[in-house]
């Protein structure tokens, strides 16, 4: 899944295709889409809202301004989209744009958002997150991270049932860095299998996230995120060993290596 942010403030690539007071530049964010895929891409992921610690909302008239017309873009060219939304008349758009998955950070908490995915078929990420983005890192707290969030998952996947999504379109996401710690990010990589285990498609996001920079400062080799692909890439591959089917990423080129040469090993070592 190859991320695509038409945002100021994303913490990677925000700023890329739309500036702050300044309209998205919807032409070079296509190009952009098209590129990831042709680099190897099975889905673009576009958001249009920035979800990084401390961040605050976006009106949902801006937001649909910065994604419909992408996601239009895309489709029409025959791309697989998937809209990184937590808004249901943005998600409603999207998918008559030609969106085929409902990203959602709230994972269906909003119960028309629940009935679009539903009545839609689409394909519906639940993300777990404590708290909201601009609430999120203030001081996260769980009993056992692992177990907890697991069971968050699997509550909200049921719930998303009982609302009428078929349960062959369920994916679940730990929300790596969604109201986590350090050490709760590295104990839900290391405990991944558990999640795997309720019977979901896993997607996992960690590209050149913030924890991954705290780690590599502290080893004494500080980056910013543009310069964390590497560090990511041993995220995937311990991700992928450990249950996930869907690596969410900024750098496709890279994740691609990483992703086949780590599902090569685990199918052999299956085998």
């Amino acid at each position: 899944m190859g991320v695509l942010n038409v945002t100021p403030d994303s913490f990677s690539d925000g700023g890329a295709f739309s500036s702050e007071g300044a309209p998205v530049d919807h032409g070079a964010a296509i190009a952009h889409g098209i590129r990831l895929y042709e680099q190897g891409a099975d889905i673009i992921d576009i958001g249009g809202e920035s979800t990084r610690p401390g961040s605050s909302p976006v009106s949902e008239e801006d937001e649909w301004v910065r994604v419909i017309p992408v996601v239009t873009g895309l489709a029409a060219a025959g791309i697989p989209v998937s809209v990184d939304t937590s808004k249901t008349r943005v998600a409603e758009a999207a998918i008559a744009a030609g969106a085929e998955v409902v990203n959602d950070i709230n994972a269906l908490r909003d119960p028309d958002m629940a009935a679009l995915c539903a009545r839609t078929g689409v394909g519906t990420v639940l993300v777990h997150m404590q708290g909201t983005p601009a609430t999120m890192q203030d001081d996260p707290q769980y009993g056992d991270v692992v177990l907890d969030v697991a069971a968050a998952l699997q509550g909200a996947a049921v719930g998303a049932i009982a609302a009428g999504v078929a349960a062959d379109r369920v994916c679940l996401d730990p929300g790596i860095g969604f109201g986590k710690t350090i050490d709760h990010n590295i104990a839900l990589l290391n405990g991944l299998d558990r999640i795997a285990e309720l019977g979901y498609p896993v997607i996992v996001g960690t590209s050149r996230k913030g924890f991954l920079g705290s780690i590599l400062e502290e080893a004494g080799h500080p980056a910013v995120a543009a310069e964390r692909d590497a560090a990511t890439g041993a995220t995937l591959a311990l991700a992928i060993a450990h249950g996930a089917s869907v690596v969410r990423v900024h750098n496709v080129v890279d994740a691609l290596q990483s992703a086949r040469t780590t599902d090569a090993i685990v199918r052999r070592g299956q085998r």
